[in-house]
């Protein structure tokens, strides 16, 4: 069952805040207007959970085959971004295309992609959807990405150091002018970014801002454990990922937390896989530990809550 919550604006509210539904608008000119929910947690239940919310807040350029129960002999695609930002294109060829950075109109992401995909499954080929919500003609409002996908695959993640994919004319003709200039704008502001691997270690992606690099990595557990094992952690020094390393802080996306660590950005991203998976299993005896806190980690625990934000 997915985590709903109810976004009406309780007393003291701020309602000129960005909406947690990922609109882009002011709460009070979206979600906060009625009576609508948000679910917090869209891709529960989903063995691409964590890959689902790293290609929705952070990954630049990235693509992976679609795990659909049924395709009906389809391509299906899921993108970080598409040409325009649309939610779904379909390729000349056929192939579909699903956007996962984009706008949507409704507070249920895995909904809205579940409406993006009976669109293009439906389309003209050549054609684009640029915003996805409720009340596409045609489309069942009450399906979701649960209902349609192999819930035990994992996402096959290709992580493109540019946007050329997106320029695929299967027709036979030259891209035009236009749109090159627009891969090579998209292509200009993309942070290199490069999946860190290892035994435990799965949706762990380094990126290099420009002026440091980051280790984000989005985490399956509720929060108030994670947070636990994490201040075990930090109690007994071993947050960190090496020398040279600083655990930042980290944030909410939709229902999970994604813990953020500095890096030494002159070492290449393959150079953090001993780390991160050394880190990794420090981590899984740290949650496997259910004893009361201690007052050190409970003090560790309260300093680590000062370095959360949310995202959605």
């Amino acid at each position: 069952m997915a985590k709903k919550t109810r976004v009406a604006a309780p007393a003291g509210e701020n309602p000129r805040r960005p909406c947690p539904c990922g609109s882009g608008k002011r709460f009070k000119a979206c979600h906060g207007a009625g009576d609508d929910v948000i679910v917090t947690r869209p891709f529960e239940g989903l063995a691409a959970e964590c890959d689902l919310v790293a290609l929705r807040e952070f990954l630049p350029s990235a693509t992976a085959p679609l795990p659909l129960k049924d395709a009906g002999g389809r391509s299906v695609t899921l993108a970080s971004v598409l040409p325009g930002a649309s939610a779904a294109l379909v390729r000349p060829g056929g192939d579909v295309l699903l956007g996962m950075q984009v706008q949507t109109r409704s507070g249920d992401l895995s909904a809205d992609l579940a409406r993006a995909l009976a669109w293009g499954l439906a389309a003209e080929p050549g054609t684009a959807l640029p915003v996805v919500g409720p009340n596409l003609t045609g489309v069942d409002d009450a399906t979701r990405l649960q209902d349609v996908l192999d819930a035990d695959a994992p996402l096959d993640l290709t992580l493109h150091t540019d946007f050329a994919w997106w320029v695929a004319p299967e027709d036979g003709s030259e891209p035009t002018a236009e749109v090159l200039a627009t891969v090579e704008r998209a292509n200009a502001v993309i942070m290199p970014t490069e999946a860190v691997t290892g035994e435990g270690v799965r949706a762990a992606y380094w990126v290099d801002t420009g002026t440091k690099a980051h280790l984000r990595w989005v985490r399956p557990e509720p929060e108030d454990r994670l947070v636990a094992a994490l201040a075990r952690l930090q109690a007994r020094g071993q947050l960190g990922l090496g020398e040279g390393t600083k655990y930042a802080g980290s944030f909410r996306a939709h229902g999970l937390l994604v813990p953020v660590w500095d890096l030494d950005r002159e070492m290449h991203a393959s150079e953090w896989s001993k780390p991160v998976t050394d880190f990794a299993a420090g981590l899984e005896e740290a949650l496997a530990d259910t004893a009361p806190l201690t007052s050190d980690e409970r003090r560790a625990r309260d300093a680590l809550a000062g370095k959360q934000v949310t995202l959605r």
